[in-house]
Formats: C-alpha cells, sequence, structure tokens
C-alpha cells in the first residue's frame, strides 16, 4: 500500500466526495483514468504519493494525459518540472531523499526547504509513520 494514501479511510473520501472533491483513479501497473483528448482539467490535479506522480507525468503528451501502459523511468526534478500536476499528498520523507527533487519541482526549493525545517524543529514523523502533508507551488 503506498504510505502516502494510508489516511485515506472510507469516512475521509466520503467527507471529501461531499464537498466537491472527485477522484481520478489509476492503476500504476496498466494505465491512468484520464479525460478526452480535448478536455481541459475540470480543477487542480493533486497526486497521492510521489508514484502517482510519476504515473501521471509518464502518460502526459503534447496533448495532455492520456491512456498509458508499460514501465516509466521518469524523473521528475526541478528542471524537468512538472507538466499536469498541481500538487501533491505525501509523507514526509528523510531531508536528504531523492523525493525531495520532486517537491521542489512542484512547490520551489525555497518552500520545500522553509517546511521541512520547520517539522524537523517540530518534531514531525518520517516516512511511512510521518505526518502526511499537501505541496502545492
Amino acid at each position: 500500500m503506498p504510505s502516502a494514501a494510508r489516511s485515506f479511510t472510507p469516512l475521509f473520501v466520503a467527507g471529501l466526495v461531499s464537498r466537491g472533491v472527485q477522484f481520478a483513479p489509476i492503476t500504476l501497473h496498466t494505465g491512468v483514468a484520464s479525460a478526452e483528448v480535448h478536455e481541459p482539467p475540470d480543477g487542480r490535479v493533486i497526486a497521492v504519493g510521489t508514484a502517482a506522480v510519476r504515473a501521471v507525468e509518464s502518460a502526459t503528451g503534447p496533448d495532455g494525459v492520456r491512456a498509458a501502459s508499460g514501465w516509466t523511468d521518469l524523473v521528475v526534478t526541478p528542471e524537468r518540472g512538472v507538466r499536469v500536476v498541481d500538487g501533491l499528498l505525501i509523507g514526509l520523507h528523510e531531508p536528504e531523499a531523492s523525493h525531495l527533487l520532486m517537491l521542489e519541482a512542484i512547490a520551489g526549493r525555497q518552500a520545500i526547504s522553509g517546511g521541512y525545517g520547520k517539522a524537523l524543529r517540530h518534531g514531525y514523523l518520517w516516512h511511512e509513520f510521518g505526518d502526511t502533508h499537501l505541496v502545492m507551488p
């Protein structure tokens, strides 16, 4: 189970849906659910976990997100940037983790450095048993 989604209990998801949040399920090993090619996204795309970011960004072409299958070797970095993902729900990773490059690609180095500094000062927990947080530009 992806650790970033641990807090998504049925009750939590039902509460989000009742407030108008839409979910677009993906199956990482087979493809991505997406809008039709000619349709712009309805709103912000918030990925849950780094694997979801890599899957959605890997399925993004010049015409937007499309159904895709296969393996990805995509590494999301500040230099590469993101094309579709607007935000990320993620657990805290160790300050030296390569995941931080992806977070910097989404929110910028300054925001991530500041957020991680505050998390360290306040004793937040790391990784699978850490605190879930929302990363946005």
